[in-house]
């Protein structure tokens, strides 16, 4: 049994290409065809985290398709569509000083610079020009752009908190 709080999904299987078991793979990591550097691969089928190797891996269209090791044709893929792709955190290289993986910043507490309570990061968005904070409190939602010294006072990980300059809706 894998120790869920050690992993980070990386991924998703969306589909099957081909006859031959092949699986059209979501990454999830930027750019996207870094997926394919991580191995071995967790798949989640039925609550159970399972190991999987990476047999090939390649971009295809617009997607990516990859062939994993045990898997040689269609019917045997089908079983796999939709299951989440993981990996365990030791495989991340470290984040250089001052810079943080999304998953880190997940579930800390935002506080602004009122030492208001604006709550937790629930998730994070791409959008182009910078990502953004996805903060949610009761029925309060907040939307902080992810932008260091301007919007992004501190981040302390050993806290487990993200000061920002933005103010409450109250």
């Amino acid at each position: 049994m894998q120790d869920e709080t050690s992993l980070i999904v990386i991924g998703k299987i969306v589909g099957v290409y081909g006859i031959k078991g092949w699986f059209k793979i979501l990454s999830f990591t930027r750019p996207k065809e870094n997926i394919f550097n991580y191995g071995p691969w967790l798949v989640k089928q039925d609550s159970e985290w399972l190991e999987i190797q990476l047999q090939e891996g390649k971009p295809q269209g617009k997607g990516l398709i990859a062939s994993l090791e045990g898997f040689t044709d269609r019917d045997e893929a089908m079983a796999l569509v939709g299951s989440e792709l993981a990996i365990d955190r030791e495989q991340l290289p470290a984040a250089k000083e001052g810079e943080f993986y999304w998953h880190d910043l997940i579930n800390m507490q935002v506080i602004n610079q009122q030492n208001e309570m604006l709550g937790v990061v629930t998730e994070l968005l791409e959008t182009g020009a910078n990502d953004v904070l996805v903060v949610e409190a009761d029925k309060q939602r907040y939307l902080i752009p992810y932008v260091h010294d301007i919007y992004i006072k501190d981040v302390d990980t050993e806290q487990g908190v993200i000061q920002v300059d933005w103010q409450s809706d109250d």
